[in-house]
């Protein structure tokens, strides 16, 4: 799959500007085993990058001319660098023209380029094809202009441009995990420092299967802004009683219990979930280092049911799909994942139970909302990079 992608995606940039390009980047989407919602919350998460792919092909220009081309999109998006980028109607545009903002602010962009990319990362279902995209781009940049810039600074540049040009307030999980995925393991990222260190990903006799929804109720967006508003009202409340503390990760669950009332009930469940949650994932890392992997699908349950009913970011569709996956001998865990609203969940299943999973979710839940189910079989791979043919 990786490379047909590659291969379709050349070949319309040759078909586009008659001309081979100088080079391709492979930057693909993630998964998160557990830690959701967290990232802003100055929590630890547990990404990985997996082998769903944004292929980028680019060449430089000699003038300060841009054009770039979304194959899948059939659309395209022509602008000059010396003029001022501002965001543009069309959503996909403002991903890549964020990325390209900041190389300007920072002096760094010298000539203009061309590009094609397509995806292989499912567009809305979780899978954070955005930041794949912003990712791509920046590492595209990067080697274009001879910048030099750290990994870090890419992820950071792909995290700003999605506060910037596209108005979601999100952390760094997602940018970082598709920079700094390593090939079979996963990421533990303190959201604070920016430190990470790997886990084999190792699962044994287990996989882990995600099953998309297609859905995706349009309150993603404002739904994602107000959970960072309540959860900041919260821990405001939170430091007024307490103020040796100074992130979420300093509170404890009795501490929230404590001010219930004060908080009031919306704002004390947000607050009660982010707790909850930076705990599960510390009690992750010992289940996976240990290979208790029952423990890890009771702890991804778990956090399921509190995105559902104390943050409140599940929706009708991913409740099912979690319930009927729950309810199988060979599933040991399953939630949603991503900002919510719709997209994937995730499950942690016996191998070899996968298709018969499938097959039965699919059934049921095309009888109960005609939708047809889609599912994902992926593996763990290596973050962003540039593709170098071996031929």
């Amino acid at each position: 799959m990786k490379k047909k992608l590659i291969q379709h995606t050349s070949e319309h940039f040759e078909k586009q500007f008659q001309d081979k390009p100088q080079h391709i980047f492979l930057s693909p989407g993630r998964i998160n085993i557990i830690g959701e919602h967290i990232d802003y919350n100055d929590g630890f998460v547990l990404p990985a990058a997996i082998n769903k792919f944004v292929c980028i092909a680019i060449s430089p220009t000699n003038d300060s001319k841009c054009n770039i081309i979304a194959k899948d999109l059939s659309d395209s998006v022509e602008f000059d660098i010396n003029q001022k980028i501002i965001p543009n109607d069309r959503m996909w545009i403002n991903y890549i023209l964020g990325v390209v903002n900041q190389f300007k602010e920072k002096n760094l962009i010298h000539n203009g380029f061309k590009a094609v990319f397509s995806s292989t990362v499912p567009i809305g279902a979780g899978l954070s094809s955005s930041a794949a995209v912003e990712c791509g781009f920046a590492f595209a940049l990067n080697k274009l202009n001879k910048c030099n810039l750290s990994k870090q600074d890419l992820a950071l540049i792909g995290q700003k441009s999605e506060h910037t040009f596209v108005g979601v307030n999100c952390g760094i999980m997602d940018q970082f995990a598709s920079v700094f995925g390593k090939k079979n393991h996963i990421i533990k990222l303190d959201c604070n420092t920016l430190e990470y260190e790997y886990y084999n990903a190792d699962f044994q006799n287990y996989s882990l299967l995600l099953l998309d929804s297609k859905v995706k109720h349009t309150h993603l967006t404002s739904g994602y802004n107000d959970r960072r508003i309540e959860v900041e009202k919260g821990f405001t409340i939170l430091k007024q009683h307490f103020p040796k503390i100074s992130t979420f990760r300093d509170c404890t669950e009795k501490m929230v219990l404590k001010l219930e009332i004060e908080l009031g009930d919306v704002i004390f469940r947000r607050c009660l979930f982010v707790v909850k949650e930076i705990q599960r994932v510390k009690d992750a890392v010992i289940a996976i280092k240990e290979s208790n992997y029952t423990n890890l699908g009771e702890l991804m349950t778990q956090t399921h049911e509190g995105l559902s009913k104390d943050y409140e970011v599940s929706c009708d569709e991913l409740d099912f799909l979690v319930a009927k996956a729950i309810a199988e001998k060979s599933v040991l865990g399953a939630r949603m994942m991503g900002g919510g609203f719709g997209g994937c969940s995730i499950n942690l299943i016996e191998k070899g139970n996968e298709d018969q999973l499938i097959k039965k979710i699919s059934e049921e839940y095309k009888l109960k909302f005609g939708i047809e189910l889609k599912s994902y079989k992926i593996k763990i791979s290596k973050g962003t990079t540039e593709y170098i043919s071996k031929n």
